[in-house]
Formats: structure tokens, C-alpha cells, sequence
């Protein structure tokens, strides 16, 4: 009779250890992770520049991402921005035959469409500034990357929270900031403390600028056209305006600094705020 050898035994399986997930952390461990939403506002650009090549990569690049473009050489009729429902101008400052900051500025005197300013050259300090006081949002130079184009877009849509556009123009009740309180409707101002604070018609003009745009620096050019001021970007009394408001708003030199300068650009409202509805 032959007897067999024994069967081998299977070695154990060794798992890698893992550290005990406690009950109340479980759904963390299983939450799956979503990419960030995208602009709550469809894009809708215009690109105005006479580079035809240019002009197909970027409106491409937009259309592959599931936003609008069209191109043309040339800056069309504000008619045309409110018939397509344009809410994002892309412009040349190299356009001819005016040049970008021409364009810009006439367009600046009818619209607050969004706009991005795109150079064929480095980065010029200069340049940078001058377009972002004429009322440009952002400026981008060579090289010029349409993807981080599409992305600035976007940037720029999240911060206007809604579209541009006399149709589109979000009526709001009034807004609530550190302990503040302004109301559209009686155009009144009360401190933290409930007591009514006097604005000028010019200062109130200027606070409601300030609120529709917090956090996002605005130019001087931009501050003038929303407290009706002429249209010289050299002028320095919006500045006073600024400095007026200041006091107003930080009686005590302890106090949180509301409206903070921007240098080269302009000021910025430095503080969260809730629209009342």
C-alpha cells in the first residue's frame, strides 16, 4: 500500500494593516471627492482681435469646455452685445486701427460688459495698469494660453455673480456688512450700533459700487463712472470721495479698514457681504 505525503498547507494570506476607522468618521472615508462646481453664469465671450489664428484657438478651446465664443476683428455695436447676449468681451490691445485702449474706453462710456485685455508681448507693468484703469477686469500677456484664458474667465464670472446687462441687473433690497446695514429703498445707512449714518448722494453711489463688487479691486475709472464723474482717469477726486467714505465708515482708527487702497489698480472692499433680498 503507498502512502501519500500529507497536502501542503496554504500559507495565510497576510493583509496590510489598517488602521480602525471609528464609526462617526466612516462617511468620511467613503465621501467621494467632486471637482469644484463651475461658473454658476454660462459663458458667453466675444473675441475681438484681428489674428485669425488666435481667434479659432480660443473660441475652440471655449466650445471643447461647454462655453460660447465667436470672433471678429473687429469691436461690433453695443446693440449687438445685448442682441447676442454677450456677457465676456476677449480684446486685442494691439487691435487696429484704434488700439484696445480706445476700444476699451468707448466702450467703457456705454457698458460694463466684463472685459479681458490680451497682449502679443511680455508683461508690461505699464500696460497693466493703464488697462485695468480704463475699466478692464484682467489683462493677460504673451504667451497667451487659452486655457488660462478660459480659466480667468471664469474667475471673473464667479466674482460678478450674475450676468451683465440691463436685463439681467440683479435688484437687490440692500446689504448687510460687519454690523452694517444699507437699504436701497429709504437709502439708509446704520452703523453696528443701529444709528443712522448720513451718506451724500455721491457717497451713497459710491458704498453701493463697493458693495456690488466686494473683495474684487475696482479702478478709479470705474468709481467715477458709478458716482457719474467725468471720465478722466488721471482725476484724483474720487480719491477725496474715498477718503470722505473712509471716515465715515471707520470713525476710530482701530477700527477694521473696510475700503482698502490697491496699489496701481485702485481700492478694494475688504469685507464679506450679504445682499438683502
Amino acid at each position: 500500500m503507498t502512502v501519500l505525503p500529507p497536502a501542503p498547507v496554504p500559507s495565510p494570506i497576510v493583509k496590510p494593516w489598517k488602521p480602525p476607522v471609528h464609526p462617526s468618521r466612516a462617511a468620511e472615508t467613503t465621501t467621494t471627492i467632486m471637482p469644484p462646481a463651475g461658473p454658476a453664469i454660462p459663458i458667453r465671450a466675444l473675441i475681438v482681435t484681428d489674428d485669425r489664428d488666435l481667434r479659432g484657438r480660443i473660441a475652440d478651446h471655449f466650445g471643447e469646455n461647454l462655453c460660447h465664443a465667436v470672433g471678429t476683428s473687429r469691436m461690433p455695436a453695443v446693440a449687438r452685445l445685448q442682441t447676442d447676449q454677450l456677457n465676456l468681451i476677449v480684446l486685442d490691445m494691439q487691435l487696429e486701427p484704434l488700439g484696445g485702449f480706445d476700444e476699451l474706453r468707448r466702450l467703457r462710456a456705454v457698458s460694463d460688459i466684463p472685459v479681458i485685455l490680451m497682449a502679443h508681448k511680455p508683461r508690461d507693468p505699464y500696460d497693466s495698469v493703464i488697462g485695468l484703469e480704463l475699466g478692464a477686469d484682467d489683462v493677460l500677456f504673451a504667451p497667451l494660453n487659452p486655457r488660462e484664458l478660459l480659466a480667468r474667465a471664469r474667475a471673473i464670472m464667479r466674482r460678478q455673480g450674475r450676468p451683465h446687462g440691463a436685463a439681467a441687473q440683479l435688484k437687490r433690497g440692500g446689504y448687510r456688512f460687519m454690523g452694517w446695514e444699507l437699504l436701497r429703498r429709504t437709502r439708509t445707512l446704520k452703523n453696528p450700533m443701529g444709528r443712522l449714518v448720513k451718506l451724500s448722494k455721491s457717497e451713497y453711489a459710491l458704498l453701493t459700487a463697493f458693495l456690488d463688487a466686494p473683495r474684487r479691486p475696482l479702478s478709479r475709472v470705474h468709481l467715477m463712472r458709478a458716482t457719474r464723474q467725468h471720465e478722466d482717469i488721471f482725476d484724483r477726486s474720487i480719491d477725496v470721495q474715498v477718503l470722505r467714505l473712509r471716515r465715515k465708515l471707520q470713525p476710530l482708527p482701530a477700527a477694521p479698514q473696510l475700503i482698502r487702497t490697491e496699489r496701481g489698480v485702485g481700492y478694494v472692499f475688504d469685507a464679506d457681504v450679504e445682499p438683502l433680498f
